[in-house]
């Protein structure tokens, strides 16, 4: 059977140079990944140890009402906690034996540093250490940093999920472990082609429940389903797991592509895999045209943010008839985006990290048809005649997998048409 899609470029951009940026950046921080983690994992409790703002940042990015409950809040640095005339390790302890006695459906605890807290060198891995073996075995206390000042906003998921592998259990059992957060009518999806395709038994992490967590030893095959995994990655690796290295599920060939290598891994035959995925297909290229129509021939540049971008630029470039001029990410893992990058026709300038004023520059220099970037720099880019698109909503909506393949599209379709139509009307 063919698989019936485009062939690979001559030359891919897996081993193009890399231009290195260190600069000044423009990025959310860390903790903005507890806003779809702490739904995804219903008995978690993700404490902050940071500053009011830090508070502030969470509320308003997931909009929380006044009389909520949510599973997540700020231990708050006061003022001569940062000045070093407090115990900061015994306020800790207390607002954590407060929170656990008043919610007693806390099984796992995140400590989550910020700015503040590694500023002052609290150590939260020894907090959480004491605070584990104290509460055990009803809760289960990690740490991790959202901190942004060295990271990018989806680090927070990926220094979260490599803070629970190394207390997962071991097995020697062939499973597939499915590994990063999706909103659960996504993972539906996916859960259910792998069942289709009769491939199983399937864990995900993170797991919904503590009693869920899957296991990890030498038979363990990952399947990664976002690109900013590279820490719990190697975490994993390091425990045995092996990873299965494919394009990731974006769009219909990245779908495709992903599905057929864990078929391969488990000996689905062609016939099979050409019966369960035949359809789903069909709707995702149908879905997906319709966006396309807008985006032919149309030009990108990508600023860093998320490191989701080599992925959405090969689907951008080989499925909607995009020409991208720049793919900026935060960080490259080739190891993680090189089937991605092998797909990647060489052309674009592929840079890693950031010097906004820079990027600003080759922008205006290169005035491409659409700019992928951050919150902070869409609005003076509009100002300037620049059509952009909020990176971020890339990662708060359902983009993955066929069913959602025309949608990913028409969230770079939408602002195009938008700006065609601003012009037409300026020009009556």
């Amino acid at each position: 059977m063919s698989l019936d899609l485009p062939p690979p470029p001559a030359r891919g951009c897996r081993n193009a140079d890399v231009l290195k940026e260190r600069g000044q950046r423009e990025v959310f921080c860390g903790l903005t990944g507890i806003i779809w983690l702490h739904r995804k994992m219903q008995d978690a409790f993700f404490l902050v140890v940071g500053s009011r703002t830090c508070a502030h940042l969470l509320q308003s990015a997931a909009g929380v009402m006044i009389f909520a409950e949510p599973r997540f809040g700020t231990a708050i640095l006061e003022e001569k906690d940062l000045a070093g005339l407090a115990d900061a390790n015994a306020e800790l302890d207390r607002e954590v034996e407060r929170l656990i006695s008043r919610r007693p459906d806390i099984k796992q605890l995140f400590l989550v540093g910020s700015c503040p807290s590694e500023v002052i060198k609290l150590d939260l891995h020894r907090a959480a250490e004491r605070l584990s073996a104290r509460h055990a075995p009803d809760v289960r206390v990690y740490n991790f940093t959202g901190s942004g000042i060295e990271t990018t906003f989806t680090q927070g998921e990926d220094a979260c999920l490599a803070s629970i592998v190394p207390t997962l259990p071991a097995t020697d059992k062939r499973e597939l472990l499915l590994v990063g957060a999706l909103p659960d009518v996504v993972e539906d999806q996916a859960l259910s082609l792998l069942s289709a395709l009769g491939i199983g038994p399937v864990r995900v992490l993170p797991a919904h429940h503590a009693a869920e967590a899957p296991g990890v030893g030498p038979n363990t095959v990952v399947a990664l389903v976002q690109p900013f995994l590279g820490e719990t990655h190697g975490a994993l690796v390091r425990r045995g797991a092996r990873h299965i290295a494919a394009p990731f599920p974006f769009g219909e060939e990245g779908t495709t592509l992903w599905l057929k290598a864990i078929a391969d891994e488990f000996g689905v035959s062609a016939a099979k895999f050409d019966e369960v995925t035949a359809a789903p297909r069909a709707r995702a290229r149908k879905a997906v045209a319709a966006a396309a129509e807008v985006l032919k021939g149309k030009s990108l540049f990508f600023f860093p943010d998320s490191q989701l971008e080599p992925s959405l630029a090969r689907f951008l470039t080989r499925e909607c008839g995009m020409t991208a001029i720049e793919v900026g990410t935060p960080f490259l893992h080739r190891g993680i985006l090189g089937p991605d990058l092998d797909l990647l026709a060489e052309g674009p300038v592929i840079s890693e990290g950031q010097d906004v004023e820079r990027q600003i520059d080759r922008v205006r220099e290169t005035r491409p048809d659409l700019t992928v970037c951050g919150l902070g720099l869409a609005n003076p880019l509009e100002a300037e005649g620049f059509t952009t698109k909020w990176a971020i909503e890339l990662v708060f909506t359902p983009v993955h997998f066929y069913e959602q393949a025309g949608d990913l599209a028409g969230l770079f379709s939408r602002p195009v048409r938008r700006r065609a139509i601003l012009r037409r009307e300026a020009a009556e």
